[in-house]
């Protein structure tokens, strides 16, 4: 299985989870990782080759921080940019049909906050119903996200620790089984 890793961070030198997040699994075989921000700071997006880069992978992960309890705004255009008519959905447009989907996200709120109980309200697949919509209307599978919650309050330890957790649910492909679909 190919994977590629959308790292959606405006910054992700100067992060402390994604950074983690990021380098563990850069170490791993068959795994793409790709900085989004870093190619495109001009934010103009070269669709091309996003589109190559989908076509060449079978599980593409959304990796990013909660920004007010949404995606960045590049995911966003990413996503209204290279999603497109004849290409992923529509006559002809069936690159994204059974590729595999995973958002990974870091959140500055502890677990126990999203919940119907916790400060947020709403827990973390509730505020991705959008990309799970998003990736049902392109065929693909959508897999059970993960989350990476509190990043404040880890040790550098706990997030080395729970970067390698990452990598071994984000690289399962098995995971696939709990697909939404």
């Amino acid at each position: 299985m190919k994977t590629l890793v959308l790292i959606f961070h405006p910054n992700l030198s100067e992060s402390r989870g994604n950074r983690y997040l990021a380098e563990e699994i850069k170490k791993q075989p068959d795994v793409t990782i790709h900085d989004v921000y870093t190619s495109y700071a001009d934010e103009k997006i070269d669709v091309q080759t996003e589109h190559e880069l989908v076509e060449n992978h079978d599980r593409i992960i959304f990796q990013f921080p909660f920004f007010w309890y949404s995606a960045p705004p590049l995911l966003k255009k990413w996503l209204e940019e290279v999603i497109t008519y004849g290409w992923a959905f529509g006559t002809n447009g069936d690159k994204f049909q059974g590729k595999e989907v995973l958002v990974a996200v870091t959140t500055g709120v502890a677990e126990e906050g999203y919940s119907a109980e916790g400060d947020v309200a709403f827990t973390v697949p509730e505020l991705l119903r959008p990309l799970e919509a998003a990736a049902n209307f392109v065929s693909a599978y959508y897999l059970p996200p993960f989350a990476l919650n509190g990043v404040g309050h880890k040790s550098d330890e706990q997030l080395a620790e729970i970067a390698k957790e990452y990598v071994t649910y984000a690289l399962n492909p098995e995971l696939r089984l709990h697909a939404i679909h």
